[in-house]
Formats: structure tokens, sequence, C-alpha cells
């Protein structure tokens, strides 16, 4: 039986209230041809740190909206960037990437690269994000036991890193990061170094 989609979205919005505290601000954006999409901002908290979330793209199980024959539900997503400092102009641009599932029929998943065709925020160098394994910061919300949603972070790329990854993989991209320390919530980190040795 089909889930009510506002049940799963005030579902949704009470799990992130209880794992990130109140939001300190939210927008809401509509697309032609998809339900609204709001993007809720957490924080900054006492290190500068904000937490973008987005509410909406859980409303539906992802799927092709072409496909001819659909078995079972598809996963439910939200997305969730951290990053020091307010950079609000990152809400509609979060909103987009949220937009994607409805508007193009892609299924988000850990390892996918997002390429925005402009900066993340304004004056940002990042236009590409990596979708990130989840479970770290928000946990997975069980609906009603045969289905949940899970909060996927968002790893901004530059377009060197996001081109790299293309070619290399998500891991080997995430393994630079690590090696070489990149705190990945600095908006003004430097590009890890991709040549390979």
């Amino acid at each position: 039986m089909p889930l009510d989609p506002d049940s799963v979205l005030l579902q949704v919005e009470a799990h992130l209230l209880a794992a990130l505290g109140s939001d300190s601000g939210r927008a809401g954006v509509s697309f032609l041809g998809a339900e609204r999409i709001d993007v809720l901002r957490f924080g900054p908290d006492p290190e500068g740190l904000v937490r973008y979330a987005t509410l909406g793209m859980s409303r539906a199980p992802m799927g092709d909206p072409g496909a001819q024959l659909v078995l079972g539900e598809g996963p439910r997503a939200e997305l969730l960037l951290s990053v020091r400092d307010l950079h609000d102009s990152v809400l509609r641009r979060l909103a987009i990437l949220a937009a994607s599932p409805a508007v193009e029929g892609v299924v988000l998943a850990p390892g996918a690269g997002l390429d925005l065709g402009e900066p993340l925020w304004d004056a940002s160098p990042f236009r590409a994000v990596l979708v990130a394994e989840p479970g770290g910061l928000v946990p997975d919300l069980e609906l009603d036991g045969s289905q949940r949603v899970r909060f996927l972070p968002l790893l901004p790329m530059t377009d060197n890193e996001a081109a790299w990854k293309r070619v290399h993989g998500a891991d080997a991209l995430q393994r630079r990061w690590l090696e070489q320390g990149c705190d990945l919530r600095d908006p003004r980190r430097p590009e890890v170094e991709l040549r390979v040795s």
C-alpha cells in the first residue's frame, strides 16, 4: 500500500529535528513538473559548522518514470551538506539536486557524482558533489517496516576532482581526500593532489 506523501515528510522533518536540533532557517523551491522541495538550515554551531538538509525528495520512491515495469518500491532519500559558515545561496542548488529524481528519473545512490553546471554556492570553487554513504550524521528513518528514508551526505568536488572520479571511481577519490587530510567541510579548501605517481 503506497505511503501518504504528507505523512512521510512529517516523519522526515521530525527525524531531522531530532538528529540536528531546531532549524535556523528554511526555503522552499518549486519546479515545473515536480513537487516543492524545502531546504532546512541547521546552525551555525559554536564551531561555525552549518548543515543543510533537503525535505521533499523522499515524498516518493526514486525510480525511472519511463520504465515499463517497476518492481516494488524504489529507495527514498534526502540530501545533507555540511559546510563551515553560512552559504545560503546553496539552498536553491540543493533543491535542484533533490528534484532530479522526480524531474529526470534518476536514482541517487552512494558513489554517484552530480554536476550542477554552476557553483554550489555563490563564488564557490565547487560545481559538483559526490554522494557519500549514509548513516553517519543522520541515521536511516524506518517508515513502515518495509521502507526507509536514507540521508545522503554530499561532498563538494572541484571540476578536476569530478573528472578524476569519473576515471578512477568514487572510492579512489575518497582515499585521496583521506590520505591528504582534506577537510571536506572547508568552503575554501584546496583541490586535492590528483597526479598518479
